[in-house]
């Protein structure tokens, strides 16, 4: 099939047209949306539900803590909890108190909270009454339609996986094909023709390595006669450094990999050592079975080797890329739910189990009962995820190193530790020298006001907790009234003259950062921020807020404030020190000389700065702990993290594999033989998944469509014979993945060409199921943008490594400048480059086993109107249009048109748009417009 092409004249102006009539397709109203009725429930409720709500609270779902929300019976009656909506009242409905977490506890929707909007007009629909018109019974919904653990087999992915035999199917070269043409012919179905050989190669390069072709690649490849040649080309592809990133970018979809998290933007420094492992395992076909000890419990399984060991190390941040919120104060509740994140993610990645819908009741489709989720959840009770303070975070460890490095980073370790002794023992001794006695006023240079004189605004309390004060103490503010309180320091006689004001305060780790302090002099009002955590610079009492000129009855006061403060305001005293002269504080430091002391002090922080430094250079890997084991834990009723009830011991799904053989082998914390539980040749769901998994990524879709749900609600294998012919060559091959990836791609079903002729087929099975057609393949965003990036000439092929800015403390605003390939761009959560955002990249929150397919305005005009397209189509140009391809004029635009095909479409181009183009590249200076429209159209971005 040839797709429907957007000619290079009249690309542009095609796909603008195009968008615009997509964008024109949407619903708007001119009339503003009543407050009541229905208008306002189908434009603002009802989508709502359907996008939020009904995955988990419908008939057709679980109906998690048994609400439904698919019609008006169904909240009238509500849940566990009672009625869902009060019509009328919004403060007494359940629904208004989970959508705007007031409860935490009770927090829906639970991956985030709706925006204000949103919240508001659910506010205002069940004010006014609360109108659906959906109807529906809820009768009998408690009864649990869940497949009992002692018939999980009768489910298919729950059984033993078998080896079919293929005596009796259709003759084919490849056993992958025997089982496709016997579902054929049971259905009277012819399959497609191979695809011709360009497209093919084309299909293959992207497939396999996510790039396309380079012109001396297909020159090559239409050159050679062999009858070998597509195996020839089959190695190489596997061989090349492009096979392991892509399958490693494929994984990390799986993985919800990401370098940042969503709260404030914290970037995750040490994750891109998980995405080198990645690349690293595939490149040398590491078997998925260890891979899978590697992410569970590479830390405790290790290796003989130092590379080994670190390989296994690194992967395990597998488990700790989780977007939490780390600023839970609840640590039992945030504990709880990381913990449930990473069990949905290993339940989903491996198994393609929904185990997170047993966190609160006995899921209602699959065999997993609550006591087998939190068997689990005693695994990872018995591991140390995070570091708990007000904000919690992910832990780093070093990475292991040769006994050398070792040695010498221990080394400085020791150093370090003695320096920091030094330092705290010296510091407590100048710190008790300076602050043994309080100040006097009549012993101070120049004029100083105390606190006592001040004019206060506000309620201010009187303390000595910390000594070195002014006179007989300090104020300070408390937390409340923000804004609402000052102190104003004015002498009551000041001669004209130039002053040092300063601010004498008491330091401590409760007071603020940023406390605001104005000036008023003779000629302006300067605003000085203090930082009251630090120790003040001047004899540890007193922070200079400047010089100032101040006049005879001028203004000539300070004013402090508790606007904005994060913390403790103090207010101690004001000094107005004229110019010149000497400020002594006799009456507060020893006898013996502090000097030497304070010199020896900075000398001991410099050096320890130095030696923090050098420590700071050793490697460090994302990763989890092993932590006090826990042989018991207690059942959360409906999930409520303080409601205990029965304990269960650790271990596995029940319904699945040999889990009471590994249950009884737990030690520690069990992550090793979770590992051994989810590798195990007898767990009928790993090999199934993941061999689906593979066959999807060169193929375009699973046997299984669902491909991280295998259980009661996911769809049916189309083929699932074939599916276990591929699961039982994955584990026999010592469960590579290069072998599966042979084995389908030299099958007939993957080199078929894209169907169109056969109508039969498309009326008999329009989805392709029986897999009588190639499947149509949009090219995912990152190889669209290597590939553009590669025709323009500017591909960076560096490899491995951290990618993220230096110096990059938050990932918001993040400029993406980089043209290496974007397996190593950074995953930021709240900064992704706007290709990603239009062309459907992974939500990295969440493991994703297969991405949405979206086909919106916005992808066109992305790609007609983005400066990025726009420059990589200029580089293009210039790259081409100053080639020189040996030909005399006349043929020259010829060649040109020959590269630019080859290099953008895998292909030389028709005579038709050969004579099209060649009209449009008159004069020269459209050729950045011809090859954006190249890069705009669907040749470019699909496989066919």
């Amino acid at each position: 099939m040839r797709l429907s092409r957007h000619w290079p004249v009249f690309g542009l102006l095609a796909f603008y047209a195009a968008s615009m009539l997509i964008a024109g397709k949407r619903c708007h109203c001119d009339d503003t949306p009543s407050p009541r009725g229905q208008v306002f429930f189908e434009t603002h409720i009802r989508p709502v539900l359907i996008e939020h709500c009904l995955e988990c609270h419908s008939t057709d779902t679980e109906a998690s803590g048994q609400l439904l929300l698919d019609s008006r019976s169904g909240w009238e009656t509500g849940g566990d909890l009672g009625p869902a909506v009060i019509p009328g009242d919004p403060a007494s409905s359940l629904l208004m108190r989970a959508i705007e977490y007031q409860d935490s506890d009770l927090q829906m929707p639970p991956d985030g909270k709706l925006d204000a909007e949103t919240i508001e007009q659910f506010r205002d629909w069940i004010q006014d009454g609360a109108y659906d018109p959906r109807e529906g019974n809820t009768a009998g919904r408690i009864q649990s339609t869940a497949l009992p653990v002692e018939r999980a087999t009768e489910h298919w992915a729950y059984a033993p996986i078998k080896r079919p035999s293929v005596e009796d199917l259709p003759p084919a070269q490849s056993p992958i094909d025997r089982f496709v043409l016997a579902g054929l012919q049971s259905h009277d179905l012819q399959p497609e023709p191979i695809a011709d050989d360009l497209a093919l190669l084309r299909r293959m390069s992207f497939d396999l390595t996510g790039l396309p072709p380079t012109p001396e690649q297909i020159d090559a490849f239409v050159q050679d006669r062999s009858p070998e040649k597509w195996d020839v080309l089959l190695k190489s592809l596997l061989a090349s450094p492009g096979y392991a990133e892509t399958f490693a970018r494929r994984w990390m979809d799986v993985a919800r990999y990401a370098e940042s998290i969503t709260l404030r933007g914290f970037v995750l420094s040490e994750a891109w050592r998980y995405r080198d492992y990645l690349i690293h395992a595939y490149a040398e076909d590491r078997g998925f079975d260890q891979m899978i000890r590697d992410q569970i419990a590479g830390d405790l399984f290790g290796g003989n080797t130092l590379q080994e060991r670190q390989k296994a190390a690194t992967a395990t941040a597998f488990l700790a890329m989780g977007n939490n919120n780390l600023e839970d104060q609840d640590k039992t509740k945030l504990e709880f739910d990381y913990i449930d994140e990473q069990l949905e993610t290993i339940g989903r990645a491996f198994l393609a189990q929904t185990i997170g819908c047993a966190r609160c009741h006995d899921h209602k489709f699959d065999p997993i009962p609550t006591a087998d989720y939190y068997s689990l959840a005693g695994i990872f009770r018995s591991t140390i995820s995070l570091e708990h303070a007000n904000l919690s975070k992910w832990i780093e460890q070093p990475l292991p190193l040769d006994d050398d490095s070792v040695s010498h980073f221990e080394q400085l370790e020791d150093q370090a530790n003695q320096l920091r002794s030094e330092v705290t023992i010296l510091q407590k001794r100048v710190g008790k020298s300076k602050t043994k006695q309080s100040i006097r006023l009549r012993e101070l240079p120049g004029i100083v006001i105390d606190d006592s004189d001040a004019t206060l605004v506000g309620e201010w309390t009187q303390s000595q907790s910390v000594p070195g004060y002014v006179e007989s103490g300090y104020l300070h503010d408390s937390h409340s009234g923000l804004g609402e309180k000052t102190a104003t320091f004015e002498p009551s006689e000041l001669p004209a003259g130039d002053y040092e004001v300063r601010l004498a305060y008491t330091p401590g780790t409760n007071r603020a950062r940023a406390v605001q302090v104005q000036v008023f002099s003779a000629n302006e009002a300067k605003t000085v921020r203090v930082n009251q955590r630090k120790t003040p610079p001047i004899d540890g009492i007193w922070t200079s807020l400047g010089t100032y000129p101040f006049e005879q009855n001028g203004q000539a006061f300070v004013l402090v404030s508790n606007n904005s403060a994060d913390g403790h305001v103090i207010v101690d005293a004001v000094q107005f020190l004229p110019v010149g002269e000497v400020a002594t504080r006799n009456d507060i430091v020893d006898e013996t000389n502090d000097a030497d002391e304070l010199a020896k002090l900075d000398n001991l922080k410099k050096s320890l700065t130095n030696v923090e430094q050098q420590l700071a250079k050793r490697p460090k890997y994302l990763t989890i702990l092993e932590g006090e084991p826990v042989d018991q834990i207690a059942i959360r009723v409906r999930g409520i993290v303080h409601h205990e009830g029965e304990r269960v011991s650790r271990g596995f799904l029940s319904a699945i594999g040999r889990s009471e053989h590994w249950s009884s082998q737990i030690e520690g914390s069990g992550r090793r033989q979770l590992a051994h539980w989810l590798a195990d040749p007898s767990n009928p769901l790993t090999a199934r998944v993941y061999a689906n998994r593979v066959w999807s990524w060169l193929m375009g879709e699973g046997l299984v469509a669902t491909e991280n749900n295998f259980g009661t609600t996911g769809d049916q294998p189309s083929h699932p014979e074939l599916l276990d012919y591929l699961a039982n060559e994955l584990i026999e091959s010592g469960w590579s993945t290069k072998h599966l990836v042979r084995m389908i791609v030299r099958s007939d079903a993957y080199r078929r060409r894209v169907g169109s002729q056969n109508g039969l087929a498309a009326s008999v099975d329009p989805d392709n199921r029986l897999l009588w057609s190639a499947h149509l393949k949009r090219i995912p965003v990152e190889s669209l943008r290597d590939a553009m990036l590669q025709v323009s000439g500017e591909l960076d092929h560096t490899r491995f490594g951290p990618t993220i800015r230096t110096g990059t403390k938050a990932d918001f605003n993040y400029r993406h400048e980089s043209s290496r390939r974007s397996v190593y761009h950074p995953v930021l959560r709240n900064s992704l480059p706007p290709l990603y955002q239009v062309f459907d990249f992974a939500d990295s929150s969440v493991s994703i086993g297969q991405r949405p397919r979206s086909t919106v305005a916005t992808q066109s005009l992305v790609m007609l109107n983005h400066p990025w397209v726009i420059e990589r189509a200029r580089h293009a140009a210039k790259r081409f249009g100053s080639a020189s391809f040996g030909e005399s004029d006349e043929t020259r635009i010829v060649s040109l048109l020959d590269r630019l095909f080859l290099s953008a479409y895998g292909r030389y181009p028709s005579s038709a748009e050969r004579e099209m183009c060649e009209t449009f590249l008159q004069p020269d200076d459209r050729l950045p417009d011809l090859v954006q429209s190249m890069f705009a159209s669907v040749d470019f971005r699909y496989l066919e």
